[in-house]
């Protein structure tokens, strides 16, 4: 019999390919996003820009795998050891992983609790509707999402920029305040300074 169709390994596969999924995973994620970010916006050489791009690819490919894999390990002991799965368990799962993994502040762990952070406080507020803790809205919620949000960052760009994440300042600048500037046709048009 074939490995990977022996049933009793099949738990133990699992993690091993859950730690191949979140490497590929992060890889196709982080790849594309540090070579357009890196070139559209990167000072430096080509070698710089080279090196930048694939630290950031690896580290975002690491970080994923490491997390899958301490995240269905856990869940997998944890299962063992209560003799069925249990509700806290992916919670504790991954507060652990969160922890060792995600812990540490640096660009590419910054920017993935941020993302998911936005995902979670958009699913929290469906779950509160949902379990009827708020009442089901009578109007459209996601202008009003949208609205709060722009408010909210434009008025800390204008007002608190430092506590902004520096790509978001990065940004912002280009379009808010570098859009101010210009002192012929090739620097209104063509180049933005």
């Amino acid at each position: 019999m074939d490995i990977i169709h022996d049933e009793t390994l099949r738990p133990l596969l699992a993690i091993v390919k859950g730690l191949r999924n979140g490497v590929v995973y992060g890889t196709k994620i982080r790849f594309p996003h540090a070579l357009v970010m890196t070139f559209l916006f990167r000072k430096g050489s080509l070698r710089a820009k080279i090196e930048t791009i694939l630290r950031a690819t690896f580290q975002h490919a690491r970080n994923l795998g490491i997390f899958v894999t301490l995240y269905k390990t856990l869940m997998l002991l944890m299962e063992k050891v209560q003799g069925a799965p249990a509700s806290p368990h992916a919670f504790l799962a991954g507060l652990v992983g969160g922890y060792v993994v995600f812990g540490e502040q640096n660009p590419v762990n910054t920017q993935i609790n941020l993302y998911l952070l936005s995902r979670i406080t958009y699913a929290a507020a469906q779950i509160l509707v949902k379990r009827g803790v708020l009442p089901e809205p009578q109007f459209p919620v996601f202008p009003a999402f949208g609205a709060f949000v722009w408010a909210w960052v434009m008025w800390m760009f204008e007002h608190e920029r430092e506590t902004l994440q520096p790509s978001l300042q990065s940004s912002m600048t280009y379009l808010y305040k570098d859009s101010n500037v210009w002192d012929s046709w090739r620097n209104f048009l063509w180049h933005n300074k």
